[in-house]
């Protein structure tokens, strides 16, 4: 340390070390190892790659320029200047470590043996989610990993990373609990919802409606206010719904059997509806888009796992407000419009007609059990038939989980096919137009 500038010589040998564990930073694909068929997509390992490496370069001159600066004009700058300016450095630094570490969370599990080709299936299963809207035109890559806990969740595409960078890709975590079991398909098409949902910008627009629809009497505006304020969690629940049908909610059930506290304790800030009136309000959605007397006995037998007796009067009486208000409810949600849905309005959003429950079960008759043919289908309709072939007691909970497991291998390996196929055909074109 040179004993004339003591802070020049301290900072400059911090920033040097920053760079020096900057350029032990390898791209993804390098750094792990993994089966093609578990690979991430195409598109996403692209952009991701591409992300990460940008920010490498981006920090990588800061610290060059620091050095530069410190070398030069800022010899004689205050020392507090040149920490000011070193922490700054610094914090990108952590910050560029963390964005890394999130996406080597994603790519590691690919190397454990059958999960890497089951999250490469829930990618497959991801992407076909999302375009289940045909007005989703051009979908965000996304990419599935396994943690710990009860609770999916999603860092939607193009929002804030550590550092306030913008993701390049929808990252979906699932819980490791749930698979490849019943519901996984539940928990992670209400996740693809959430980014749907935000590329329609139908949460702000439900909103609106809502607000502008608030009914004047008191106890009615404590319910609408209810609707209005658990709308993000609700429009990502009716994404599910729609895309699965009861399969959907039987997920959702599983989720939200919880202590009886739990089930009907006050959401306060928590954006999600009380779990034991999202699972009724799962239902009347599921049976505005699907009639059929399934919803009903599901909600007997829900109210029965969970009887709204021996709750004190008044808790009852703001359950009785809120299940009396959602037929109301469901009936404003799926009739709204707005500019991104182009005239339709939320139910005609969505195909439904290819999900009622009679067409489901008359494809499951139909495979009978072939894994071929049924691997060769939209990975979100096999889900939707699997799911209601359960609901109608015509598969085993045994059966499906193998089921399941063997089609998501089958979609990963297609779906590496299949890009290696276009890269292939991509090359001859290109060697025969030189």
């Amino acid at each position: 340390m040179d004993p004339r500038r003591p802070s020049s010589s301290l900072l400059e040998s911090e920033a040097r070390g920053l760079l020096a564990r900057l350029n032990q930073l390898r791209p993804l694909a390098l750094h792990e190892t993994m089966v093609p068929a578990a690979a991430l997509p195409p598109r996403a390992a692209l952009d991701i790659e591409r992300f990460l490496h940008s920010g490498r370069v981006l920090l990588r001159r800061q610290v060059r320029d620091y050095l530069a600066w410190l070398s030069g004009p800022g010899r004689q700058a205050p020392p507090s200047e040149q920490q000011r300016r070193f922490v700054a450095i610094r914090m990108r630094f952590n910050a560029i470590l963390s964005q890394f570490d999130m996406f080597t969370e994603v790519v590691t599990q690919r190397s454990e043996n059958r999960t890497g080709t089951w999250l490469s299936g829930l990618d497959v299963l991801a992407a076909d989610a999302l375009r289940f809207s045909p007005l989703v035109t051009d979908p965000p890559p996304l990419v599935c990993y396994l943690a710990r806990g009860p609770g999916a969740a999603i860092r939607r595409a193009k929002t804030k990373m550590p550092g306030g960078d913008l993701s390049p890709a929808a990252i979906i975590r699932v819980p490791r609990e749930r698979m490849v079991g019943h519901g996984i398909a539940s928990s992670l098409v209400h996740e693809v919802g959430h980014q749907g949902a935000a590329l329609l910008g139908l949460v702000e627009s439900l909103r609106r409606d809502l607000a502008a629809r608030r009914p004047a009497g008191a106890a009615e505006q404590a319910v609408w206010k209810s609707w209005e304020s658990w709308i993000s969690e609700i429009v990502a629940d009716l994404w599910s719904v729609a895309t699965l049908g009861i399969s959907s909610t039987q997920g959702l059930l599983a989720v939200v059997s919880l202590p009886r506290f739990f089930v009907f304790r006050p959401s306060g800030d928590d954006p999600h509806p009380i779990p034991f009136v999202r699972l009724v309000l799962s239902t009347h959605i599921g049976e505005s888009l699907y009639p059929h007397p399934q919803w009903a006995r599901l909600r007997a037998t829900w109210a029965g796992l969970y009887p709204l007796a021996g709750l004190p009067a008044e808790r009852q009486r703001e359950f009785g407000a809120l299940l009396a208000g959602i037929p109301a409810f469901v009936r404003v949600l799926l009739a709204h419009r707005s500019p991104a849905l182009g005239g339709r309005t939320l139910r005609d959003a969505f195909p439904v007609r290819e999900r009622t429950p009679e067409r489901l079960l008359s494809l499951h008759a139909a495979w009978r059990g072939d894994l071929g043919l049924m691997a060769r289908q939209r990975p979100s309709l096999v889900f939707a038939v699997v799911g209601q072939a359960r609901a109608a007691g015509r598969i085993t909970p045994e059966a499906e989980s193998e089921l399941i497991g063997t089609l998501l291998r089958a979609w990963a390996l297609r779906s590496t096919l299949a890009t290696s196929e276009q890269i292939t055909t991509s090359r001859r074109a290109l060697l025969r137009a030189s």
